[in-house]
């Protein structure tokens, strides 16, 4: 059982989900519940704001640093924690967004009830390495890394707005308009693909079965590869990641790969634009976070 020196709460004010008003129901709970632990509320002001407030919160001590948020807030606090290399901070979420795949894919209980257990474990992260040498960029991801057809979809979903008919509005546009994607793999090997997603958990986007094994601490992550099929092909695969699932994958602990024309990645919840020609790696970081379900 873990022993928590404090709780910071980390929290978008201007969220269009039920942020603020999450933070401080678990706020008034944690309070009522571990009254000697000190509790911090913290809101944040700008766009990447809740990774430098994470990043504080992590330096020293034996800190619980808590996302009121969705995949992509939480990826943001994850990174934070990472970069302050303390192996003593540890980190959670509570779902206050549209997808939270992770929270709802990890859940074992009640977030309340598991900081009062206290009971830590460690999971797996995905290490995203764009560039080479001293000006690459590394970012990591709690749950997926993907490109192709899921960050399009994404971008729309952004623009268009979250709700059910919105969204479904969101993807059909998203998919009329896509087009595959030229790469290079690390053996100089050519593929157009329609979509390449790295999990690290099995489901995503709320409906999306990806993966009948695999686990967030089992060292390695899973590749699903939907090269260039046409159209019809792509939407027969998403209708059955949506009711049966795609069953088995093939998993890996590094890929690595080259676009040959800019294009979106998708990092958890987060939208990155590559450039044609720069290089991109994905790692396995096992067991590189400290958590609580």
């Amino acid at each position: 059982m873990a022993s928590f020196d404090r709780f910071v709460i980390i929290f978008n004010p201007h969220s269009t989900g039920n942020a603020a008003e999450s933070a401080e129901e678990l706020r008034a709970e944690l309070a009522r519940r571990l009254p000697d632990v000190p509790l911090e509320l913290s809101p944040t002001q700008h766009a990447g704001h809740a990774r430098d407030l994470a990043r504080r919160a992590a330096t020293g001590g034996r800190p619980l640093i808590v996302s009121v948020s969705g995949d992509g807030g939480y990826n943001e606090v994850v990174n934070g924690v990472m970069d302050a290399a303390n192996d003593d901070a540890v980190c959670a979420v509570r779902a206050a967004g549209n997808a939270n795949d992770h929270r709802r894919v990890t859940r074992e209980q009640p977030l309340a009830d598991a900081i009062v257990a206290g009971e830590v474990r460690r999971i797996d992260l995905l290490r995203l390495t764009i560039g080479a040498g001293p000006g690459a960029s590394v970012r990591f991801a709690h749950s997926y890394i993907g490109v192709g057809l899921t960050p399009v979809v994404a971008v729309d979903l952004e623009k268009g707005g979250k709700g059910s008919w919105r969204e479904i509005v969101s993807v059909v546009r998203g998919f009329s308009r896509f087009r595959p994607f030229p790469i290079r793999l690390e053996d100089g090997r050519r593929r157009s693909i329609d979509s390449l997603v790295f999990a690290n958990i099995a489901e995503m986007a709320k409906y999306a079965k990806l993966s009948e094994s695999g686990g967030p601490d089992d060292g390695r992550f899973e590749v699903i590869t939907q090269r260039q099929t046409g159209k019809l092909r792509v939407l027969a695969t998403v209708i059955r990641a949506a009711t049966r699932g795609l069953g088995p994958q093939s998993s890996a602990t590094h890929y690595a790969f080259t676009p040959l024309a800019p294009m979106p990645l998708q990092l958890d919840g987060e939208l990155v634009e590559l450039e044609a020609n720069t290089q991109v790696a994905v790692d396995i970081a096992p067991l590189a976070l400290a958590t609580i379900f």
